[in-house]
């Protein structure tokens, strides 16, 4: 248990932190699932719509410390490679 008053601030930052990033990664993976649906359904037209909205917020992520930039340019590349493939 935090005792110091800097150690009781940082607990509280961090809890705070903690419900932006949560906020932050399910808004992420909701854009994600919405590519995956589409591409599903194999509607082409509707997984490059997806798939354009879900990557600047994937990025987004980055930058906020949600995610890795690895982590993201990966999920974007294979993405757009599933994408691609639909036909």
């Amino acid at each position: 248990m935090a005792n110091s008053p800097q150690a009781k601030k940082r607990a509280r930052q961090n809890a705070r932190r903690l419900d932006v990033n949560k906020a932050r990664r399910s808004r992420i993976r909701t854009y994600l699932r919405k590519v995956e649906e589409a591409i599903a359904s194999g509607d082409k037209d509707a997984a490059v719509a997806a798939l354009r909205e879900a990557q600047p917020e994937l990025m987004r992520g980055v930058t906020k410390g949600v995610f890795h930039k690895n982590t993201a340019s990966r999920k974007v590349s294979r993405l757009s490679a599933r994408v691609k493939a639909i036909g």
